[in-house]
């Protein structure tokens, strides 16, 4: 009842920025919480950013003070800009959404098909 559509990945010299984003589409769904996640080759998928349907933000401290997450409720996309790229950065970002069906009142978590961020010194 819900997809998720990426778009932005790309490859980013360090210190560069890039913005990643994400349109949800669906019927008889109110989405919720939306975020990105990342995951790395070797490690686990891993949280960097959420906001719910209020605007109230979780940043993993990694990036904190360097990516911003950001919304628009009219669209349910979610967007995240990320600056002063660092090689640890580089990963296969994920697109999330919680997402409520209206008939059933049944939580959905959906995801993306990820985007590719590599960052290069």
């Amino acid at each position: 009842q819900v997809q998720l559509v990426e778009s932005g990945g790309g490859s980013v010299q360090a210190g560069g920025s890039l913005r990643l984003s994400c349109a949800a589409s669906g019927s008889r769904t109110n989405i919720n919480k939306m975020g990105w996640y990342r995951q790395a080759p070797g490690k686990q998928r891993e949280l960097v950013a959420s906001i719910t349907s209020y605007g109230s933000t979780n940043y993993a401290d990694s990036v904190k003070g360097r990516f911003t997450i950001s919304r628009d409720n009219a669209k349910n996309t979610v967007y995240l800009q990320m600056s002063s790229l660092k090689p640890e950065d580089a990963a296969v970002y994920y697109c999330n959404a919680g997402a409520v069906l209206l008939d059933s009142a049944r939580y959905l978590e959906v995801w993306g098909q990820g985007t590719l961020v590599t960052v290069s010194s």
